[in-house]
């Protein structure tokens, strides 16, 4: 279905990369919004590849949000002060927490990709946001863990395979992680923080490996996986308001998530997942 009101190419493109950096850190699923949005503001210019790759691009603008946010206050990002070794200890946790989702990544992206027809991931896409929704809105058991350094390797492993669960298609990344923190006793504010420094990994190789594939077959001359001068401006556009947007979104969230809980997310992705199914029908 398209919405046929008068939207300009560039607008389409504003919408969409400002839904993909609010989204992409509040745990209501970026996927399920685009899913909704998307048919609405179809992008007339970009083939089929392209999209794929614009999606994937303004992910990576939303991705470097993080450090930039956590350059100056963060020791996992001083190198020169502390040296190589020392930062590498640091990140230990998170790279371990990324394990799972690498490697699963790797395994089951495209045979999920390959079982999900379009009706089918509408479906799945809203049963999600309704089940995870549900989940949200139980009560959260009290925390032992309240800062994201504190989370070892082993908490870590287990936030990471909980952050597996993504890959079905509305699951919400950071949700997964937060809910994954719940069961381990990490307070929601250091599961979030966590999960945001988990992104970094994660999205950076994914995003940097699907634009490498498109640079791949665009070089071979393949058909829609054409580099029109228009387009790769519009991509640009999406990845510099992705990014802006992502900055305050990932700051504001934290003091939220610590004010609120999860409870105002899991009544939101209830209604999103209820608005998808009426939409699908």
């Amino acid at each position: 279905m398209k919405f046929a009101a008068p939207f300009s190419e560039t607008c389409k493109v504003l919408v969409l990369s400002l839904v993909e950096g609010v989204t992409e850190w509040l745990p209501v699923s970026s996927t399920g919004h685009l899913l909704l949005f998307g048919g609405w503001l179809a992008i007339s210019s970009f083939s089929a590849p392209f999209f794929a790759l614009f999606l994937y691009v303004i992910q990576l603008g939303a991705i470097l949000a993080v450090p930039t946010l956590y350059a100056r206050r963060s020791p996992l990002f001083a190198v020169r002060e502390k040296g190589l070794c020392r930062t590498l200890v640091l990140w230990r946790p998170i790279l371990v927490g990324v394990i799972p989702a690498a490697v699963g990544g790797l395994l089951l992206d495209d045979a999920l990709d390959r079982l999900l027809s379009d009706p089918l991931r509408v479906r799945v896409v809203a049963f999600a946001l309704l089940f995870y929704g549900v989940l949200f809105l139980l009560p959260r058991p009290r925390a032992t863990v309240s800062d994201w350094r504190e989370i070892g390797c082993v908490r870590a492993l287990v936030i990471g395979c909980f952050q597996l669960l993504s890959i079905v298609p509305g699951t919400s990344r950071s949700g997964s992680c937060l809910l994954g923190g719940r069961v381990i006793r990490v307070s929601d504010p250091a599961a979030a923080e966590f999960s945001f420094l988990m992104a970094i990994p994660v999205m950076l190789g994914v995003s940097c490996l699907k634009i490498a594939k498109f640079a791949v077959c665009s070089a071979a001359g393949l058909p829609g996986y054409e580099l029109d001068p228009r387009a790769v401006l519009l991509l640009l556009l999406g990845f510099l308001v992705s990014y802006l947007v992502s900055l305050p979104v990932i700051r504001y969230l934290l003091a939220f998530v610590r004010r609120r809980g999860l409870f105002p997310f899991g009544l939101y992705r209830i209604a999103l997942g209820v608005a998808i199914l009426i939409r699908g029908r």
